[in-house]
């Protein structure tokens, strides 16, 4: 389960995030890349857009539900 004190520097502010445990694997990138980017420099994904309406809210999550560690998570803020 993602931590949000644990949350990459690179996530823009809001509810959605990743978190160190992220093992760059490209999912969420390929599920929602208008929200999901890749940091080169660490190797991992963080979230550079948030979500804005109920649609790309499901997407987000979508991705979320799909991250195979759960480094995605949405009670940020």
């Amino acid at each position: 389960m993602a931590d949000k004190d644990n949350a990459v520097e690179q996530n823009v502010p809001g509810a959605f995030y990743v978190d160190d445990q992220c093992i760059d694997c490209d999912l969420c990138r390929s599920t929602a890349p208008d929200f999901y980017g890749r940091w080169d420099e660490g190797g991992y994904s963080y979230l550079h857009k948030q979500p804005s309406n109920d649609d790309e809210t499901a997407l987000c999550q979508e991705a979320a539900d799909a991250c195979p560690v759960e480094a995605i998570g949405s009670d940020g803020g």
